[in-house]
């Protein structure tokens, strides 16, 4: 088969299909026998849905000739916007990138009203039945729930029992899974109250596509989303228990979860801080930020965590993840959580079969939304019907967490099905069976060496509802639509699926709100300083000095290397210096050879350690660090900047293997990937010199990478003493390169090598950023206004800095009977004890706050 989109193709030429439509039309084939058509509208082989014709109108001049570009754009955007999902995350483990396909799903208006309508209803209801369950218990008390599913269930919360939640709203976002039949309804498969997520991933998907197909977006009137996402936070600060502005903060479980992207984005999006629970506490049933300023009160909470792991008094006792109190202060009335802790019963799948019911009872309507058939085995009627069924159903756990594995019983052989059969007899109440729909099919374009195609590929679709203030709802319009693989029928990101746009189409206006525009006058705007929790600020800290390392030992490994292969090889002094530095720098391990006893044994060694990062503290094991300290603070850095780490990381390692490929030792790989890394370290200080906002983050993260360059610098320059490669020429040119000052000496002193001069640069001149000088004077600078000290004013935690203004040259130069220098050496070794003792200093007055001058909550 021809490339489809190979201009000289037929399709293309003077005979081409009249219109992309009908293109389209002859590409695609139909969706498989039982599944809806999203693009035919429902009709085997007929022609596409007007909205879809519509669609691929609008492709603009180039056609189909065009996609492969754009799909090769969008593969490119989610790889630049660092867009990551991952199933299982590690740590030290590549990220999964985000799975996004090119084509959007369209929903016409009138088919999104009908869906509009009965999610809204369905929101309420949802709230109605967690009101009722946490207080008057009517439900259970007329049998219309079964206690098993509400009090039997381990996400039904005792403590929150007769809480009444700020606000007077349990649920401020509720999301449904949607699947259409073959006649084009929508039924819905399930429901997610505790910690829904896509809020974020959705946004992403709809800034990616309306930029591939910017005239489709425009003309065929897709509604925005950014109204209801100001809606949601509107509606949760007019209900936060707050006499003046809320603070409200998102909760994560921390980076190494599986969707921390988008809890980093939705963060940004909203204008919230993020927050893990060691960022917070609770005094007096109250809830506080421990921030760099002391304690700040919270007034409400977005939640991406699970009820369970909240609070470690009254929940699991084991979770690091929760806030200790937190439970006491939302009864208490202090602050809002949205989802109230308790909905995790609401998940369950069981609870379907019994909502028609319930809204004839609570709402006095029938549901305008239907639910796929589902039957509860723990009655046994419902067992005993569906016990038949098992080979045409799915078999799902009614009380496990919403990741649960579904089983599909037409995946499943005899054996199997009698296996599982005699499991639900056994423990009945432990499942649910739910009718199997085979789902929609959109279409998706592969690109295929045998011919690019469009094909069909199953879809599910996630709708939120979102509350907008009390007893008040509104839909998000669009949806998290996620496409199954082309090898199994259920549509999830964790088994290999991907996801798409949802386009919902308008007879109306299009809503223009957008939250990068303020509708507030310019006279009302007040100056709001940002919060620095002390976790982010204790990873920005270490942000810096991991920056600082990274480039500190790849400039060292660079020498060692030039050094060791150029002109001045048999230097004792220098040998003798660079192998003191590199074994003090993780750079070789202490049990090899010197490279004054064997030079190819040290030298194959250090290119061989500079990617290990299980035994030593090498170049790749602070590469690595750097990046995980820059993902705990993504919501505060650039998309540049984490560009910048992430391709350097792996640009690093891949250049380390070739470095070492099949045991090969190249150094001149090696110096070539420490070049990159230097260049890219270079970007990486660039940015966080140019590219952030100068608050008490940003200022611990400049104190990180001075500290450490304080004491980096001051012992180099102390070992080349105690090893007498100052007075060596190959070992004096060495130090001033490590400096990184060769350019701005020898345009000072000219060929001068003599040790006035060196410390003049390398010591005193507080003109050079390389100099201890500078060094020590911006870091007492940045601490002071760190501690808020007026100006002039040196606040105690500075002065473990050594005072530049009181070093003198003639007293570094002084020398004693020996020919040893004691004052330059005293002052060195204050300098990277400073070092030390500030790093410590640091950590107990703002990341722990065990320090004695323990800020209070009016801080």
């Amino acid at each position: 088969m021809d490339n489809l989109t190979d201009p000289a193709n037929s399709l293309f030429g003077q005979d081409a299909l009249e219109t992309p439509a009908q293109l389209a039309a002859a590409l695609a084939p139909p969706a498989a026998a039982g599944h809806y058509d999203e693009l035919r509208g429902g009709q085997p082989g007929g022609p596409l849905a007007p909205p879809w014709a519509q669609f691929f109108d609008k492709l603009g001049i180039d056609g189909f000739a065009d996609l492969n570009r754009r799909t090769t754009n969008l593969e490119r955007q989610v790889r630049d916007n660092g867009i990551t999902y991952n199933v299982y995350a590690d740590a030290n483990g590549p990220q999964r990138p985000w799975s996004l396909d090119l084509f959007p799903l369209v929903i016409s208006a009138q088919s999104w009203q009908r869906l509009e309508q009965g999610v809204l209803q369905r929101a309420r209801l949802l709230d109605r039945i967690m009101a009722d369950v946490y207080g008057p218990q009517e439900l259970l008390a007329r049998n219309l729930l079964p206690p098993a599913l509400v009090q039997g269930h381990p996400g039904y919360l005792r403590p929150m029992h007769g809480v009444r939640p700020a606000g007077g709203v349990h649920l401020h976002i509720a999301a449904f899974d949607m699947a259409r039949d073959a006649q084009g309804d929508w039924w819905v498969v399930s429901q997610r109250t505790q910690a829904p997520s896509g809020l974020g991933y959705l946004l992403e998907n709809r800034l990616i596509t309306s930029r591939l197909f910017p005239e489709a977006f425009r003309d065929m009137k897709v509604q925005r989303l950014a109204a209801t996402y100001r809606a949601l936070m509107d509606g949760m600060r007019a209900m936060c228990p707050a006499d003046s502005e809320p603070r409200i903060v998102l909760l994560t479980p921390g980076p190494y979860n599986e969707t921390y992207f988008e809890h980093a984005f939705l963060a940004r999006y909203l204008g919230l801080t993020l927050v893990e629970g060691g960022d917070l506490t609770v005094r007096d049933q109250k809830l506080y930020l421990k921030s760099l300023k002391g304690l700040e009160p919270v007034h409400g909470i977005l939640k991406r965590l699970d009820d369970e792991f909240l609070d470690p008094l009254e929940l699991r006792s084991d979770s690091r993840l929760g806030v200790p109190g937190l439970l006491q202060a939302i009864r208490a009335g202090n602050v809002l959580v949205a989802n109230a802790p308790g909905s995790a019963f609401l998940e369950s799948t069981a609870l379907l079969g019994f909502l028609p019911a319930l809204s004839r009872h609570l709402l006095g309507e029938e549901l305008a939304l239907p639910s796929l058939p589902t039957w509860w085995c723990g009655e046994r009627a419902a067992m005993q019907a569906v016990l038949p069924q098992l080979a045409t159903s799915v078999i799902k756990a009614t009380y496990v967490g919403a990741n649960a594995q579904a089983v599909l019983g037409t995946s499943l052989s005899r054996r199997e099905l009698d296996e599982w059969a005699g499991r639900i007899v056994r423990e009945p109440e432990e499942y649910t069976v739910q009718a199997h729909l085979p789902l929609s099919q959109m279409p998706t374009w592969k690109q295929d060496p045998k011919g690019d195609r469009i094909a069909p590929r199953s879809l599910m679709l996630r709708v939120f509802a979102v509350s907008d203030g009390m007893q008040s709802w509104r839909v998000l319009p669009g949806g998290m639509t996620r496409i199954a693989s082309a090898t199994i029928e259920i549509a999830s990101m964790q088994r290999g699926g991907s996801s798409a746009d949802t386009w919902v189409l308008t007879e109306g206006e299009v809503d223009s709100t957008s939250l990068l525009h303020s509708e507030q006058p310019a006279t009302e705007i007040s100056h709001r300083t940002r919060s620095a929790t002390s976790r982010a600020a204790e990873n920005l800290f270490w942000l810096g000095r991991y920056t600082e390392r990274c480039e500190n030992t790849a400039r060292l490994a660079r020498l060692v290397l030039d050094c060791m292969n150029g002109e001045d090889q048999t230097s004792q002094p220098l040998l003798t210096w660079l192998s003191a530095m590199a074994e003090a720098n993780s750079l070789v391990l202490p049990d090899v050879p010197s490279a004054q006893l064997s030079r190819r044994v040290f030298e194959r060694s250090l290119v061989a350690s500079l990617a290990d990062v299980d035994d030593s503290t090498s170049v790749g094991y602070n590469l690595v660090a750097l990046r995980n300290a820059a993902s705990a603070v993504r919501e505060r850095l650039s998309q540049e900047q984490w560009n910048v780490i992430v391709r350097a990381e792996q640009d690093f390692f891949r250049g380390c293997r070739l470095a070492t490929d099949n045991g090969d030792i190249s150094s001149v790989e090696a110096v070539r990937v420490l070049e990159a890394l230097s260049s890219a370290t270079a970007a990486m200080t660039g940015a966080q010199t140019d590219r952030m906002t100068r608050d008490d983050g940003w200022r611990l993260l400049s104190i990180g990478r001075h500290l450490e360059r304080l004491g980096f610098l001051a012992s180099a320059l102390e070992t080349a003493f105690a090893t007498g490669a100052v007075h060596d020429e190959a070992g004096f040119e060495a130090v001033v390169a490590l400096f990184d000052s060769t350019i701005t000496f020898h345009s000072q002193y000219q060929q001068r090598h003599d040790i006035p001069a060196l410390l003049d640069l390398l010591v005193l001149d507080r003109d050079n950023p390389r100099s201890l000088g500078w060094v020590a004077q911006t870091l007492r600078g940045r601490l002071a206004k760190l501690a808020g000290s007026a100006p002039g004013v040196v606040p105690e935690i500075a002065l473990t800095v050594p005072d530049p203004q009181e070093w003198t040259l003639a007293a570094m130069c002084q020398r004693d009977g020996n020919g040893d220098y004691p004052m330059l050496m005293a002052l060195l070794q204050r300098c990277a004890d400073a070092a030390y003792k500030l790093s410590d200093d640091l950590g107990a007055r703002y990341f722990t706050h065990s320090g004695e001058s323990r800020h209070s909550v009016g801080a």
